[in-house]
């Protein structure tokens, strides 16, 4: 019997199941804990720290040789000259990222010179040195390519030596329109929130709305019945999706908007009561940056910075869990006090 009753049931037998629940999508972005990068003060920082690893190697040396000549009371002066100042000109700007950036590449000119004369040279520098030589040799590429070309953007743009995986998310935002960190989408759904993707990269967060709302499903067994989410999130590929399964995705209409007049009282009550349940969305973020730590993420190493983002989601939740605890408890007090065999 169970065999007939398996081969009776259609094979979209889990699309049968209609949809249920309301997901709300949004993405934001975690800052590290840097500071504000620019191009000339990545430079001179470049150019200090190669010059303590030429110190490092010519003591390793037992000063055999005089030590390579690498100008840093001239090149402090002038970086100083320059960023002391309140608005400097675009030109003494400039000339100042050249002179960082040539005194930069003499020392490293230097220290590869020092590494070729004794192979054992590389064991006296400690790992995070070795790192930082690969990470200065692609940010000097990376400012020599912009200098030439006269542009601020590359891709992979390194904006702190020892967080080489930080980037540039632009935001948009009054408060801050570039923001350095890593970007996190999530999703929430009955007050719990779960990472969709997270990534240091800059992205699209409306690429990820299907992978969501399938991962959804196959913890569900159906799709929601309404997304909640920016208008980033209402591209043509999205909507098709959402009319194919049913699903109800918040937001304007795609092409011209339409007059307000022409608008019916029942959708205009729809937006409102969307925009306020979306409203959770960024409380959420409120709390995680306010309360728990996601506004400045200070863990250095790329994989431990991922997993404090993570944590911090996961006590969220345990957080909300407990307070749901707390109100069913509450409640069944308060209802055993009235009615004792209702309550048993």
């Amino acid at each position: 019997n169970k065999g007939t009753e398996a081969e009776e049931i259609p094979e979209n037998a889990s699309e049968v199941k209609p949809n249920q629940g309301t997901l709300i999508l949004d993405a934001t972005c975690t800052p590290a804990d840097i500071r504000f990068p620019t191009d000339l003060g990545l430079l001179n920082e470049a150019r200090e720290k190669l010059d303590e690893i030429i110190d490092t190697l010519h003591e390793a040396n037992g000063k055999i040789q005089r030590r390579p000549r690498t100008y840093r009371q001239k090149a402090r002066k002038e970086y100083l000259n320059v960023s002391k100042q309140k608005s400097p000109k675009k030109n003494q700007l400039r000339k100042a990222v050249k002179k960082q950036l040539q005194y930069a590449r003499r020392n490293l000119k230097i220290v590869d010179w020092m590494l070729q004369e004794s192979t054992d040279s590389i064991n006296l520098l400690s790992k995070r040195q070795q790192k930082l030589i690969t990470t200065i040799r692609t940010l000097l590429d990376q400012q020599t390519k912009m200098y030439k070309t006269k542009v601020h953007r590359v891709e992979d743009r390194i904006v702190n030596l020892y967080q080489p995986h930080v980037r540039p998310i632009v935001r948009g935002k009054a408060s801050a329109s570039v923001e350095f960190g890593a970007k996190v989408a999530i999703s929430l759904e009955k007050g719990y929130s779960r990472i969709e993707k997270l990534s240091w990269n800059p992205f699209n967060e409306a690429n990820t709305l299907i992978e969501t709302l399938e991962r959804y499903k196959s913890r569900n067994g159906c799709y929601p019945e309404a997304v909640l989410a920016d208008r980033i999130y209402r591209n043509r590929d999205n909507l098709a999706f959402c009319k194919k399964h049913g699903i109800r995705l918040s937001g304007p209409k795609l092409g011209r908007p339409v007059a307000k007049s022409l608008i019916k009282k029942a959708e205009k009550r729809i937006e409102r009561q969307d925009a306020g349940e979306r409203n959770a969305v960024e409380g959420k973020f409120g709390e995680g940056k306010r309360k728990y730590g996601l506004a400045r993420i200070t863990a250095k190493l790329e994989e431990t910075a991922e997993s404090m983002i993570v944590l911090q989601f996961l006590v969220m939740n345990l957080e909300h869990k407990l307070r749901v605890l707390f109100v069913q408890i509450l409640n069944w007090l308060f209802l055993r006090k009235r009615d004792p065999v209702l309550a048993s």
